[in-house]
């Protein structure tokens, strides 16, 4: 029972924090507005969040662990680029539905929106970023059985996939359906397009197809 009411004054309070930056500014916005609009002290917030920019990618650091859980789960047999596939597809496969548990998909994606038109929200997206390409190509590493320290492919490889979902987020961020479904519909295409992007003779493809 003390768990689950923990877990949905939590909830509550990131719900309304992301409200708030949301429609008034990250910036704009005090941890008194957000207790003020849960009826809690600021004590209470900060027993969940350390600071606002916590709260502001709590949603995020969400998907990003469900992505590695996946990851790490992912067999021997496949190849890194298909185990990164199929790790972020069977993600958004599953946590549109935990989102939602907490809030909309719709206020993730006005968050995202937030994150990425706030300087300081955005230079610490760029930080967190890094930090998870490391976390990342160290798991393809060990998969491969590589030191990434003296091999570069796993770093090399991982580089080009988060470029591809930085792309596919912006790209969903900026658009008009909110849905878990789009955003993994955008994502399976771009990476669709990783290999043929990377290996294919664009102009020869080109010239063949207006022959």
């Amino acid at each position: 029972m003390r768990e689950r009411k923990k877990r949905r004054t939590r909830d509550a309070l990131l719900h309304a924090a992301l409200e708030l930056f949301t429609t008034q500014g990250y910036e704009e916005t005090t941890v008194d507005e957000i207790v003020d609009a849960v009826e809690v002290s600021q004590r209470t917030f900060f027993r969940h969040f350390a600071s606002k920019e916590e709260a502001a990618f709590a949603i995020q650091e969400m998907v990003e662990s469900h992505f590695l859980s996946e990851l790490r789960r992912r067999p021997a047999s496949e190849t890194p680029f298909e185990a990164l596939r199929r790790a972020v597809l069977c993600a958004w496969n599953t946590i549109g539905e935990a989102i939602e548990a907490i809030v909309t998909v719709e206020l993730h994606m006005r968050t995202y929106q937030m994150i990425e038109s706030t300087p300081s929200l955005l230079a610490a997206h760029l930080r967190r970023h890094i930090d998870l390409e490391n976390q990342i190509a160290l798991l393809i590493a060990e998969r491969e059985g590589l030191d990434v320290e003296t091999d570069p492919r796993p770093r090399v490889a991982v580089a080009a996939f988060c470029g591809v979902m930085r792309v596919t987020g912006q790209l969903w961020g900026q658009g008009r359906d909110a849905s878990a479904d789009s955003l993994r519909a955008l994502t399976e295409t771009y990476l669709d397009q990783l290999g043929p992007a990377l290996a294919g003779n664009w102009r020869a493809e080109t010239g063949a197809g207006l022959g």
